[in-house]
């Protein structure tokens, strides 16, 4: 049973009510945080960044030319830089060789490991350079950076360059154009992830160097005046979705030590060469679409073994009965099929290889333990029939 409360007790607590709830009302408007900085109060974009505190902040950047004659120098963690999209345009007129924008510790790629950036996060502008200029974007053993929705253009280096950003960079729907070295190059990165962007007309579309666990899906890549996607010295990633087209050279490169890699829906398309695997090592190619490939459309070198090709189409621009079966003028006709060239321990099934004007399988520099099974050759020769094994040889390891 409940017991009733002396009245000047009573009385006390029920007066006190009305000051506690009125304590607990949340107020109307939230307080506008002082790291909050808009650009267009500074006589310059440094001295805007410079404002941001030691804990972090946020700089925003109106629409505008900004002409930049020195690295833009994101030095502070957890800061976020936001344009207004492509009409904030960062004009890089340095012709020395000097990035757009650098994200760095003060001690620069020296900085302690304690004492690294971290969550550094770039949106929504356009960085423009020159022949003359560097990277778009320079990042130097930052933590968890995050570059999404920005376009970075002629260049007179690497698009974006991340230089051992270890923990989870991220590199999301941007636009990275005619840059004269590699759109994007990723040294000693961890857990990457980089998705729905474009690549279009650099030297080099992607650099994956001595890295791990590289997540590289939905991106389109198209008219690289070199090589598509390089990738060495890492391991467990997946590329995935793609779109890899008119590029001069090889669409995907693995090399040096690759191991436990898939390959897998990507449309690989006209372009100098398709997939070659140089040094790889325990990888799957599986369900491509290799189609009008000038030159080898797979390519598995006497330092690559115990891969798995299957389910993938090697085929040329045929689109059925009529007068014209074939998509492409006659002077682009080439469509190459697959070499196995001293590769060893490989499954190569389920795969359609048509109208191809190189054999579709050729077998070069004696390849050991090689097994084919219900691959299906149509228009095209081939070195090697359905359901046959090449014996495996005594080879050192």
């Amino acid at each position: 049973m409940l017991k009733k409360l002396p009245a000047p007790i009573l009385l006390l607590t029920t007066s006190l009510l009305p000051a506690l709830f009125a304590q607990q009302t949340p107020p109307d408007v939230l307080p506008v945080s002082t790291s909050i900085i808009d650009a267009s109060k500074y006589k310059t974009l440094q001295q805007a960044l410079d404002a941001v505190p030691a804990a972090g902040g946020m700089v925003r950047i109106p629409p505008g030319e900004w002409h930049l004659d020195a690295p833009l120098h994101i030095h502070t963690t957890n800061t976020r830089i936001e344009g207004s999209g492509p009409a904030t345009n960062l004009i890089n007129r340095n012709e020395s060789g000097e990035p757009a924008i650098l994200i760095a510790h003060p001690d620069r790629t020296k900085v302690k490991k304690e004492a690294r950036l971290w969550r550094a996060n770039i949106s929504n502008l356009r960085i423009t350079g020159n022949p003359k200029s560097g990277d778009g974007i320079l990042a130097e053993y930052v933590e968890e950076v995050f570059v999404q929705g920005v376009t970075v253009t002629k260049c007179g280096g690497n698009g974006i360059y991340l230089n051992h950003c270890y923990e989870d960079p991220r590199i999301s729907d941007c636009l990275i154009t005619y840059n004269a070295r590699t759109g994007l190059h990723l040294l000693g990165c961890h857990d990457i992830v980089i998705s729905a962007n474009h690549f279009e007309e650099n030297q080099d579309a992607l650099h994956c160097i001595d890295s791990f666990n590289l997540c590289m899906n939905g991106n389109n890549l198209d008219d690289h005046l070199g090589k598509g996607v390089l990738i060495e010295n890492t391991y467990g990633s997946v590329l995935s979705g793609n779109m890899i087209e008119e590029c001069n050279g090889i669409a995907i490169t693995l090399d040096r030590d690759c191991y436990g890699i898939t390959l897998s829906a990507n449309v690989i398309a006209h372009n100098g060469g398709g997939i070659s695997l140089l040094d790889a090592h325990g990888c799957a190619v599986s369900a491509n679409t290799l189609t009008i490939m000038k030159t080898d459309a797979l390519f598995i070198g006497p330092n690559s073994g115990r891969i798995t090709v299957t389910g993938n189409n090697f085929s040329n621009s045929h689109i059925g009965q009529g007068p014209k079966l074939v998509k492409r003028a006659e002077n682009d006709l080439a469509a190459a099929g697959m070499v196995a060239d001293g590769c060893r321990d490989c499954v190569i099934s389920g795969n359609v290889f048509s109208g191809l004007t190189t054999k579709a399988i050729e077998l070069r520099n004696s390849p050991s333990n090689l097994r084919f099974a219900s691959n299906l050759v149509v228009d095209c020769t081939s070195d090697v029939t359905d359901d046959q094994s090449i014996p495996a040889t005594a080879v050192q390891e």
